[in-house]
Order: structure tokens, then C-alpha cells, then sequence
């Protein structure tokens, strides 16, 4: 696979006044969130067309390539893939789609390098195996692409965070993860909420990746439901069931922490201080193998590190709590567990209600949160709805490419930066870290080294995005 190093910096009193910061940051956004959306998120038609290219062809980068294939603004010059089928599939959307085929890097582990070494781009789009977005964005970014957009995670060891921060500012570079769920449209609408200050002063939040994957981590090489991983399975479970033998902790943490670093303003006056990790005992996948299987099928045999279910408690330094949890190897309906909790009330995503302290219907009891979502529809989804329509993940897919594309057509930093991306995604090695130490709370990195007491927030404030 592709320790650690510490930086962390202490809060100074004097630049940071936590309540009047909070103050001031509530009555900025909620004086944007009321100007016209017609006005605010007005869209780009200055012509410009931007070359992209695309490393990973596989279904989550179909998923992009369709919307990349849909936009009257973006030159796709390359892709690159190893797997004949998913690169046949992505040949084949593109034909549809009467765009021009763009040119094809194959054949080699490190085709993308070739890719790189022979296109001038204005931006890359990743979207492989984790092991290899690290190498990917530092690659793109040495070869003067300025920016790169990659699919979470962008690292493994806390090691290879710092040095994509590192390069990123080294080159002067812009690296945005694409997380999608920030973009989701009741999560924008509660963003919407606790800019305009309807929950009060937050004080704890919970979110989580809490969804079934044992159809996706196991199957058969045609992708039918099976029990095999690696070179004998189809797609994400080629690769990504190894991390769940290899490794434990919160693997996939960006779903949930993502829309909840946004509500707290994590990196732009408020950062993650400290982190502790606890991993249950692991039974889902081995009791998956052997009901489908039965006891003798060799996958039987094998020794899943990955707790069942991961929970990890953060603190903030404006003095929120944080609860995380990774829930993959379980039978559940799927959810991100979202919790957002202060002094005026709460939403709570799980039983889909909301409470307003003196504003609900009755007291001490649940609204419907679609009546409270519904009437604070972020501008963001007014202005864009139509343009989400068959876009991935109920169209929360298209404003992470449309906010990427147009942060390269603008020349602008990205509304979720390397910073964030850092931040977000060194929660897998940290709670590896913290499982490992016995659930040791361990000190969170300042990937900013400081800057998180003057950066102010700019996302869904800014211009289309």
C-alpha cells in the first residue's frame, strides 16, 4: 500500500473571539442566503472551454464522464483506464454522445503518466483505486495542471496528506475532493438553516458512512452476487474489500464529515483538535461468505481486520463534538446518520425531523423536517435544479463537476480545497492510529499550520457554487 507527523497549532485567544466569530459568520451568510438566487448563483456564459481529462473509467468515473459529456463548456482530450471493459463502456457513452473521442491511455499501470506527459490540461478528474489518488494528484500537479479534481479518499497514510498539501501549495495548485454528499439537497437546505441561525449556536453533530456493502465488496467477475474479491471479482470489489482485510478504522469518513465541516466552518475559524477511535469485533463479511457460500469456500478462511461498525469522536476548537460512524459489513438500510444539534434545536436525518425550539408545531415535539427543508431550499438547488436531472445520486453529482468546471473557467480557488480534502480524509489514518493505540484520543493535525483562524468560508457562497 501506498508516521504521521503532528502539527498542531494552538488556539490563540486573541485572534479568535468564538462567540462574536459566530455571530458575524451567522448574519454574513444569512444576509447572502436571502439575496435572489437569479442574482447570486448567476451562471458563466463567457464561452470558455476548459481541457479535461479523465483517469479512471470505471463506474464511478462513468459517473462523472456523463456529466462532463454534458456540458457545452468542457473539451474531454483524455481518458485512461487498464480494464478493457470499463474503458469499452466509457468508448461507448462518449460515441453516444456525439462528442469527439477523446484520446485513449491504456495498456500500463502508468499510462496515466503518459497521459500527463503528453496532454496540456487545464484539469483532471480521478476517480481509481484509493491506493492511487495520491500518486495521481501529486503527478498531475507536477506537470502544471493546476487543477485536480479527485474522488475521496486523496491518501492512505497521514503521510501522503501532507504531501499532497504540500505540493499543492508548492505548485500554486488547486486540489478539490469530490465529495457530493456537501451538495445533497436537505443537507444544503440545513446548511441553509444554520447560516440563517434557526439551531442556534451548534453544539454537537453526528453523520456517518452507514450503508450495506457486502453486494459491493463481494460478487463474481460478470458482477452477479458472489463471495469473491480481488482478480476474480467485477469493480470497486477488485480492490476495495483488501482494505477491509488489511486495515481498521474509519475507511470512508468524508460522506459524513464533509456537510458537517461546512455547518461548523472546520478550516475557516474552527478546526478538529483531537480525534479517539473505537472498532467493534468483525463478523459481517465471514458470516456473508458462509451464508452464500457455505464453511469451505477458501474467502471463509480469511481474517477481516475492519470492525463492523467504527465509531470516532472528534473535538472541535470552538468546543462542538463530533460523532462519526463507519457501518459497512452489517444488513441495514442505508443512511449517513446525520445529527445536527444546537442551543435553538435540531435535524436529525435518521427519523427525518426537525425541532425548532418555540417554532415547531407543539412543543417538545417532531416537525416533519420536509416542511422546514422545503420552505429553506438552499438558492443553490432554485437556481440548478433542472440542470441536476439525471445527474448521479439524485443530482447531487452535478455540483461538484459544475463547481469544479467553473472554479478552472473563473481561475478561482475551489470551493472545497486541499485543505479540506487533507483534512476530511486523514480521518481514516487517524482512527487507524487511535484503534491501534487502544483507543487512544490522539491530537488532530493543523494541515492550515494556522491559517484556520483567518480563511473564511466561501462554499455555496460563492458565485454558482
Amino acid at each position: 500500500m501506498f508516521v504521521s507527523e503532528l502539527h498542531v497549532t494552538k488556539i490563540n485567544k486573541k485572534h479568535m473571539k468564538r462567540k462574536e466569530f459566530i455571530k458575524t459568520s451567522m448574519l454574513t451568510a444569512a444576509s447572502i442566503a436571502f439575496m435572489p438566487a437569479s442574482s447570486l448563483f448567476a451562471a458563466s456564459d463567457d464561452g470558455n472551454k476548459v481541457k479535461i481529462a479523465l483517469i479512471g473509467t470505471g463506474l464511478r468515473g462513468q459517473n462523472h464522464l456523463s456529466l462532463l459529456l454534458r456540458r457545452k463548456d468542457v473539451d474531454l482530450v483524455a481518458i485512461c483506464d487498464i480494464d478493457d471493459r470499463m474503458l469499452n463502456d466509457a468508448k461507448l457513452m462518449i460515441t453516444k454522445s456525439g462528442k469527439p473521442m477523446p484520446e485513449i491511455f491504456t495498456g500500463s499501470d502508468y499510462a496515466w503518466k503518459d497521459l500527463l506527459a503528453k496532454k496540456k490540461l487545464d484539469g483532471v478528474v480521478i476517480a481509481t483505486p484509493w491506493e492511487w489518488h495520491k500518486p495521481m494528484i501529486i503527478g498531475s500537479l507536477e506537470a502544471g495542471v493546476k487543477y485536480v479534481g479527485s474522488e475521496v479518499v486523496i491518501g492512505i497514510t497521514l503521510q501522503d496528506h501532507w504531501d499532497v498539501v504540500r505540493a499543492a501549495e508548492k505548485y500554486n495548485a488547486h486540489v478539490m475532493m469530490l465529495e457530493n454528499v456537501c451538495y445533497r439537497r436537505d443537507v444544503m437546505a440545513v446548511l441553509n438553516m444554520v447560516r440563517q441561525g434557526l439551531f442556534g449556536e451548534l453544539i454537537h453533530l453526528q453523520g456517518g458512512y452507514q450503508h450495506d456493502l457486502r453486494g459491493i465488496k463481494f460478487n463474481n467477475a460478470n458482477g452477479e452476487k458472489g463471495v469473491e474479491f480481488g482478480e476474480k471479482a467485477f469493480s470497486e470489489a477488485k480492490w476495495r474489500t483488501a482494505h477491509s482485510v488489511n486495515r481498521n478504522g474509519d475507511l470512508y469518513p468524508t460522506h459524513g464529515i464533509g456537510p458537517i465541516a461546512n455547518y461548523i466552518n472546520i478550516n475557516k475559524g474552527n478546526r478538529f483538535t483531537s480525534l479517539c477511535s473505537f472498532s467493534s469485533k468483525a463478523r459481517g463479511l465471514h458470516n456473508y461468505i458462509v451464508k452464500n457460500a457455505g464453511e469451505n469456500h477458501p474467502n471463509a478462511k480469511v481474517d477481516f481486520k475492519l470492525g463492523d461498525v467504527v465509531t470516532t469522536n472528534i473535538q472541535c476548537a470552538n468546543g462542538e463534538t463530533i460523532l462519526l460512524q463507519h457501518d459497512t459489513n452489517l444488513p441495514r438500510p442505508y443512511s449517513l446518520g446525520f445529527r445536527v444539534q444546537g442551543t435553538e434545536g435540531l435535524w436529525m436525518d435518521v427519523n427525518k425531523s426537525i425541532y425548532i425550539q418555540d417554532k415547531s408545531a407543539k412543543n417538545d415535539q417532531w416537525d416533519e423536517a420536509k416542511t422546514w427543508l422545503d420552505k429553506y431550499d438552499h438558492p443553490l438547488w432554485q437556481r440548478w435544479s433542472k440542470d441536476t436531472e439525471g445527474a448521479g445520486h439524485g443530482g447531487m453529482d452535478f455540483f461538484v463537476i459544475h463547481a469544479f468546471i467553473e472554479s478552472i473557467k473563473k481561475n478561482i480557488e475551489t470551493p472545497l480545497d486541499v485543505y479540506d480534502a487533507a483534512t476530511w480524509s486523514a480521518i481514516t489514518p487517524l482512527s487507524e492510529q487511535s484503534v491501534k493505540m487502544g483507543n487512544k484520543t490522539i491530537d488532530f493535525p493543523d494541515f492550515t499550520r494556522g491559517k484556520w483562524m483567518q480563511r473564511k468560508t466561501i462554499f455555496a457562497l460563492n458565485d454558482a457554487f
